[in-house]
């Protein structure tokens, strides 16, 4: 019973935080990005600790000093549950996303979002979904914003392999930027759907920058799943 009044807790305090924020998203629209991404990075950083407050969920990270600090740059990493979407940013500097447009229309979440000027697709749009991140992506990587991608597309289960998707490679061969491979175990403790988190340290795995030089996107994103799945194997859950 203590483990499910400890996630009680902890969305409780996710709902207030949220409807909170949801209060000054209007005023933030008329601010600078580089001025309302702290304010709205507050939040993520509110609620990775109250995880750990509430359900004793805690990490670490691996590899900081991978992260390239004159250059803006893709972030690639596997997608398990809610928890990498809320920790990474706090590891980058300042970044969007790729994602699908439909999570801009939920409410208060979607709106927040909006604020950081994704690149929201239409998964079913074919060629011009591709053309709209090659497009955008590069404007936001010419402009100093990282961009993060999730390219399995969807959470997967831990030890689960699928195919990864070419869009964040296409980008990063269209730009002639690095690609940052993360690799991690959130799933092992916040799985997909889960509303119980199991108390335990989290691993975060940062690797050092893969350049398109000259390859294709093919050969780009194979490099980049290889490192993720592999490092993978190698990172540890603790539980408490």
């Amino acid at each position: 019973m203590l483990p499910v009044l400890r996630a009680v807790a902890y969305w409780l305090g996710w709902v207030l935080s949220t409807i909170g924020y949801s209060l000054i998203f209007p005023l933030l629209f008329f601010l600078p990005y580089r001025t309302r991404y702290p304010i709205l990075m507050s939040w993520a950083r509110f609620n990775i600790w109250w995880l750990g407050v509430t359900c004793g969920v805690r990490y670490r990270v691996l590899g900081r000093d991978n992260i390239p600090r004159d250059q803006s740059a893709i972030v690639m990493s596997n997608h398990q549950s809610t928890w990498e979407t809320m920790l990474l940013p706090q590891l980058f500097p300042p970044l969007t996303w790729v994602l699908k447009r439909e999570l801009l229309r939920i409410p208060l979440f979607g709106w927040g979002l909006q604020l950081i000027r994704p690149i929201a697709i239409d998964r079913k749009a074919g060629r011009l979904a591709v053309d709209q991140v090659k497009q955008q992506g590069r404007e936001r990587l010419d402009e100093g914003i990282w961009i993060i991608v999730f390219p399995e597309g969807t959470r997967v289960k831990p030890g689960v392999s699928v195919r990864y998707k070419l869009g964040g490679a296409v980008l990063a061969t269209f730009a002639g930027c690095p690609v940052v491979p993360v690799a991690h175990n959130a799933g092992a403790s916040w799985p997909r759907h889960a509303f119980v988190k199991r108390p335990g340290t989290i691993t975060v795995s940062i690797g050092k920058p893969i350049w398109p030089d000259g390859r294709t996107p093919e050969a780009l994103m194979e490099q980049v799943q290889s490192w993720i799945e592999q490092e993978q194997t190698r990172l540890v859950f603790e539980p408490a």
